[in-house]
């Protein structure tokens, strides 16, 4: 009796933490406008189902943007597929521009931008809750009952999953198959049905199909096996010729689980490609047999090419951190957002588990009995996939946001599962300071809980307080501060002060009107005197980043959205440009994303919404930039090497 009480109190305590997170990010959701990559994605999910045909977003896997899609189609959403941005997204690198104002025509004009956009985000919040599971059920494995109902604790008050996890995007679905497929890393040597081996090559293509990036799991399973060759677990053969086999059947276990992942994604891929046009072969002469044979190299041509593309955009590009701007990528860009994107109760929760840890290691002689027997080998896989996943994010030069860190993220949560377990040990080696952990635990994982209710609605530029106070624009740039989402925050402001127009400046290149009715698109770094006295609304990831407009916080302002957002009433004169109190001159603009050479980026998307004519001419003159930027550079290097 006592038994099925306690499993009906720990399935009570994990519904309550899931509805816990259901009802705050899926309610700040409901707040917020579509962000910017879900501009393309949600037009191009819905295009996979209608049309069967892959062509726009191949920049990332299909299989987050289809999941989003599938109640927009029971719903009945209206595309019109003879509309140029279609048509022209079918030739070579042409989608990368059109699958921007495909994606918005999808939404704003062709279906309500609000009711779209809500069911686009019901399916992505499912797969967040199903990563609670998972963390949950991994975090029970590795320190039983308390060790997982404390990380999903953890988890569920995280800003950075409950702002990204009802998003469509890809980072939370990458996240849930990396934690399933580490999480049954370990069964792979222990002699597995061959069920057991087709399921977890379908967690893999799960990875696969989600992000590019799930690449990297190839180098856990190597790093894991290494490790056990470095260091052995208790369920490891002594024997030397047993050893050799049980490690040759984990091999052999993971070669045949990718080959069924391979298997899988290629039926994905050839699925949702069987109407697309082939004419992307053009090296493959027509013959009578050439149909064929291109719609069978179809899904290889198209995942491959994704893959290829995915390796030149992950290349150094401009970032901003601290106050400083980068023309590269940093190494230290994803640990510092981490110590200032997480929620200090957590951060005091892993300090605790490594005082912890060592005072059992050091002072006690303690065995590794914070994880439980059997369980060492799931304690090493997790391990290894941090490793690996935060050296790749520190000598990755694409430095964008915290929403890329989240697989390290949900690993560093798994981190605290041994703590109660810890303190159970302490508890029985009579030690004097394990009340006071167990308090500490206990008060801090509160603390996180109520840090997220404190913190509702405004997740996204949720910063903890060693910032020291800083505004957040000085600090950390793109998503992590604004993502366009706080659109209706602004109206709120408009309705507040009855303005008939307002100023905007936001982070993305949409036009706002369907959120902000009476939103005039502007630059705040190209101020004209005619702007003089009136409201603005500035996004913080422009004032200091993505445009230069620091001048204007002299100025009476009032933030908006937890500070993803500035409301600045502009001078009765505003100062010429390059003078005190004045915007910059030229040469000093700033553009989204470091973009340069080519102009504002914004306008340029703007004028293709505006008139999808203009898809061809843009993309004219934006090839024949980078190619005289190329021989510049070219240049330049032969000077360089005459020299």
């Amino acid at each position: 009796m006592r038994t099925q009480q306690s499993t009906k109190s720990v399935a009570t305590a994990v519904i309550f933490l899931l509805a816990f997170m259901a009802l705050l990010s899926g309610t700040a959701a409901l707040k917020e406008s579509v962000t910017i990559d879900e501009i393309a994605h949600i037009g191009a999910g819905v295009s996979y189902l209608q049309k069967l045909d892959l062509r726009l977003n191949v920049e990332h896997p299909p299989l987050a943007k289809a999941l989003a899609a599938v109640p927009l189609m029971l719903r009945g959403v209206h595309v019109d597929y003879s509309h140029v941005s279609w048509t022209f997204s079918g030739k070579g690198v042409n989608e990368f521009l059109g699958e921007w104002v495909f994606g918005h025509w999808f939404l704003m004009r062709w279906n309500d931008a609000h009711a779209t956009v809500l069911w686009a985000r019901a399916p992505m919040l499912l797969i967040t809750l199903l990563l609670g599971l998972a963390i949950y059920g991994f975090g029970s494995q590795l320190g039983g009952i308390w060790g997982g109902l404390l990380c999903l604790n953890v988890y569920a008050s995280m800003p950075a999953f409950l702002t990204f996890g009802p998003l469509v995007i890809t980072d939370v679905v990458v996240t849930l198959f990396w934690i399933l497929a580490v999480g049954q890393l370990p069964e792979m040597w222990r002699s597995p049905t061959g069920r057991t081996v087709v399921r977890y090559g379908l967690i893999l293509a799960g990875a696969f199909l989600s992000k590019f990036s799930s690449g990297l799991l190839f180098f856990v399973f190597v790093g894991f096996a290494l490790s056990l060759r470095w260091r052995s677990v208790p369920e490891q053969p002594t024997e030397r010729g047993a050893r050799r086999a049980w490690r040759r059947r984990g091999w052999r276990n993971l070669a045949k689980a990718t080959l069924w992942a391979a298997l899988f994604v290629y039926i994905f891929y050839f699925v949702f490609s069987w109407k697309q046009p082939t004419n992307s072969f053009s090296l493959i002469p027509h013959f009578p047999a050439s149909p064929l044979l291109r719609r069978l190299l179809m899904p290889l041509w198209l995942y491959l090419g994704g893959v290829a593309l995915f390796a030149v955009s992950a290349g150094s590009r401009p970032t901003y951190i601290l106050g400083h701007a980068y023309s590269h990528g940093v190494w230290f860009y994803f640990p510092t957002l981490f110590v200032l994107k997480s929620p200090l109760a957590f951060l005091l929760l892993l300090l605790l588990a490594i005082v912890l840890a060592v005072i059992l290691k050091r002072r006690f002689h303690a065995p590794q009995s914070a994880i439980p027997a059997g369980k060492e080998l799931e304690w090493r896989a997790l391990w290894v996939s941090l490793v690996v996943y935060l050296a790749a994010c520190m000598l990755n030069r694409l430095n964008l946001s915290i929403r890329h860190f989240l697989v390290a993220l949900a690993c560093i949560v798994l981190f605290l599962a041994p703590l109660p377990r810890m303190l159970q040990s302490l508890r029985d080696l009579n030690w004097h300071g394990s009340r006071a952990g167990t308090y500490a635990t206990i008060a801090l994982a509160a603390a996180c809980l109520i840090t997220a209710v404190w913190t509702y609605p405004n997740y996204l530029p949720f910063l903890n307080a060693l910032g020291l106070g800083r505004p957040g624009y000085l600090l950390v740039n793109d998503s992590n501060i604004d993502w366009n989402q706080a659109l209706p925050q602004v109206e709120d402001f408009v309705q507040q002060h009855g303005l008939g127009r307002i100023l905007l400046d936001e982070y993305g290149f949409s036009e706002p009107t369907a959120y902000v009715p009476q939103a005039q698109l502007w630059s705040c770094q190209e101020a004209q005197p005619s702007d003089a006295g009136q409201w603005a609304v500035v996004s913080a990831a422009s004032i200091a980043d993505g445009h230069n407009c620091r001048w204007l916080v002299q100025y009476r302002h009032q933030v908006l959205a937890g500070g993803s957002m500035y409301a600045f009433q502009l001078p009765q004169a505003i100062p010429a440009p390059g003078t005190a109190g004045g915007p910059p001159l030229p040469q000093a603009y700033r553009y989204m994303g470091g973009f340069s050479g080519m102009g504002d980026p914004t306008s340029m998307f703007l004028n293709c919404i505006r008139d999808p004519q203009q898809l061809q001419p843009t993309l004219d003159r934006m090839q024949a930039l980078a190619a005289a930027a190329a021989q510049k550079k070219s240049k330049s290097a032969n000077v360089e090497r005459q020299d």
